[in-house]
């Protein structure tokens, strides 16, 4: 047998051998669990004042329509606008056809979210009013910390948002380790531990939906459903979280496939 037909035997055999090798290491690597997270089922036992979320009706929009030419890259959606997706510890982000006076510009922790209703604050709305007169405690006399507009529903109901390494009693874990605080007795135990202004929000009101109006609204195009994050929830500039984040629903460029084929059109908005 000649040295050259020896060498391409010797090619194809280590070709084939490669080829098992690699299928069986690909049998090996265990899958990623891609369970998701049930949502909440219950708000933290009551509210400081005895609220309920309440409904609102749909909120007002104007058309829009779909223009633009595609680039010649992959780009990726980085949000949600199925319904499906809505639950406790999702953030909801205003579309910019959203005209709704109440909700325009708004990003939204949802906090609550089953068959009774959604309850969600509104993450961007800072006053210029302290905490120390919203809060009637003696630890918060000196909190000059400002407070949020969670929402228009139940503008004297009181909320807060903490992120604690710990659990805390009566409050409900909202996502990683972000708590809601709606119990006074809570609010007391946390005001005395002086917490950071950014691990610690109060909120005056709240959002609230039935889960079909919420859905609805999904569906309509008001909203674009984001997993929540810390940095997102305890944003040191809230007056530029929406624009953020509007930015965030545009499609990106993928740059580890730049070369693949483009199957769907850029909404524009």
């Amino acid at each position: 047998m000649s040295l050259r037909k020896c060498m391409l035997l010797t090619i194809c055999a280590l070709a084939v051998s490669g080829r098992v090798d690699g299928n069986k290491a690909n049998r090996d690597v265990p899958k990623p669990n891609t369970s998701l997270r049930a949502p909440m089922t219950a708000v933290a036992a009551s509210l400081w004042h005895g609220s309920q979320p309440a409904s609102r009706s749909s909120r007002s929009l104007r058309s829009s329509s779909v223009t633009g030419r595609l680039p010649a890259a992959l780009l990726v959606p980085i949000q949600s606008k199925n319904p499906k997706d809505l639950g406790a510890g999702k953030l909801l982000v205003a579309s910019r056809k959203l005209r709704d006076p109440e909700f325009a510009g708004a990003v939204v922790l949802l906090v609550h979210y089953d068959e009774k209703g959604v309850l969600g604050l509104i993450l961007n709305r800072r006053t210029d009013v302290p905490v120390s007169r919203v809060l009637d405690l003696k630890a918060a006399k000196d909190r000059s910390d400002p407070v949020y507009l969670g929402g228009p529903v139940g503008t004297s109901d009181v909320f807060a948002l903490f992120q604690s390494p710990v659990k805390i009693k009566k409050a409900e874990n909202i996502f990683g380790g972000v708590y809601l605080i709606s119990d006074k007795g809570a609010f007391k135990q946390i005001i005395s531990t002086r917490p950071a202004p950014n691990t610690f929000h109060v909120y005056v009101g709240y959002a609230g939906w039935t889960q079909d109006q919420l859905r609805a609204e999904v569906q309509l195009g008001a909203w674009f459903i984001f997993p929540a994050d810390s940095a997102t929830v305890f944003s040191p500039d809230p007056s530029t979280l929406w624009l953020q984040m509007i930015r965030k629903t545009e499609f990106q460029w993928a740059k580890n496939e730049p070369f693949a084929e483009i199957l769907q059109p850029v909404e524009s908005f």
